[in-house]
């Protein structure tokens, strides 16, 4: 395709229109981005489920767009500083092209243009960061890591705009796994914001309580604990915040079962694996999802949350589902953020919820739990 001209420049674009529907990926994003004071274009594909990052100069990514537009794509929209270009294959092989002049002056917000403020500041040593492979000893972000750390970040400005003023926080990581956010919520709560804090960790897998036990010892992190235990026959009664980040399946509802009962003040949750409505929807009428695998997962993680957000919602919780992380970091990025404020029994709202079970035929383990006590 020697017709095909790229412009220098390149500030943003957008590669799409599969080729064939069994090209392996269903996309690609293009963005000026800046690595350790290094202008780079950087080439995001994605497939159904994961994304992968390639970085070039302004040379190299030439090839890499013409390459992708004669094997994988039929479109090309690029947007410069003056002007956007776009470019179509059409079924013959024919190029199409345009170019018209940008009505407003271009800015994207990378940290090409502007380093984005986080709470944590790459260059701030946090040692159990250290520890976890987060970070190098004089407080850079590994490389492999910076997702991570852009999660952590999200997530401690997330926690930040909901605790208000509070001076003692007792708080339960529910399925904590390696702990990355336990830590740093530690940390953050403890060593900045000055808050008297008792955190607890609990997950099944021993080898990683031992581990996060170490570190604590290490940096004599007196008011943070972990323990090998299952969340559902986990009893306690009185905390004042749950955290269930990645809790799989109906881990996450038992976590959200134990902060109804406990009245817990808050609640923030990431759920992970939503296989319960997704092995039930098999009703003739839902055919038409249910024959595309991907469509039918998605609309039953959808579901799912949905029951767990009005189910909140009807014990007295001030409930908000949320994008946690971007999409192309994490398909799992729906965070449910819920604040006590209120007493329960909104009837209307069980009335929807009754409604919207027997409608689809399922049972929903939170439901069964706090409606049917049937707690296993």
């Amino acid at each position: 395709m020697d017709n095909i001209i790229i412009p220098g420049g390149i500030i943003k674009g957008i590669i799409s229109g599969k080729k064939k529907k069994d090209n392996k990926y269903e996309k690609g994003k293009i963005q000026r981005i800046k690595i350790n004071d290094n202008d780079v274009i950087q080439l995001s594909l994605f497939t159904e489920k994961q994304v992968f990052h390639t970085n070039y100069n302004d040379d190299e990514i030439n090839n890499a767009l013409i390459n992708l537009l004669e094997n994988d794509f039929n479109n090309l929209e690029l947007t410069t500083d003056e002007f956007t270009y776009s470019y179509r294959i059409t079924s013959k092989g024919k190029v199409l092209s345009n170019k018209h002049k940008n009505k407003e002056a271009v800015f994207v917000e990378t940290n090409f243009n502007r380093k984005k403020k986080y709470i944590i500041e790459e260059g701030m040593v946090v040692p159990a960061l250290v520890d976890l492979g987060v970070m190098l000893n004089d407080g850079r972000v590994v490389k492999a890591s910076y997702d991570k750390f852009k999660q952590i970040n999200r997530f401690l400005e997330i926690i930040d705009d909901s605790i208000g003023n509070e001076k003692y926080l007792k708080i339960i990581d529910f399925g904590c796994g390696k702990s990355y956010l336990t830590f740093i919520l530690y940390y953050y709560l403890v060593e900045i914001k000055k808050i008297d804090c008792d955190i607890i960790g609990l997950d099944l897998k021993e080898d990683v309580i031992d581990k996060c036990n170490d570190i604590v010892k290490k940096y004599n992190y007196d008011h943070l604990k972990f323990y090998k235990g299952d969340i559902a026959k986990y009893k306690d009664s009185s905390v004042d915040m749950i955290v269930t980040l990645h809790a799989c399946d109906t881990a996450t509802d038992f976590a959200l079962y134990h902060a109804i009962n406990m009245k817990c003040k808050y609640i923030f949750s990431v759920p992970c694996c939503q296989h319960e409505i997704n092995f039930q929807l098999s009703s003739d009428k839902l055919h038409v999802l249910n024959k595309f695998g991907i469509l039918k997962e998605r609309f039953s993680a959808l579901l799912t949350d949905s029951i767990r957000a009005n189910i909140l919602q009807y014990f007295g919780y001030k409930t908000n589902v949320m994008e946690f992380v971007d999409f192309e970091n994490s398909p799992k990025n729906l965070l449910i953020r819920a604040e006590l404020k209120s007493n329960p029994g909104n009837e209307k709202i069980k009335k929807e919820l009754d409604d919207t079970i027997k409608e689809f035929g399922i049972k929903q383990t939170l439901y069964e739990l706090v409606f049917n006590k049937n707690e296993e």
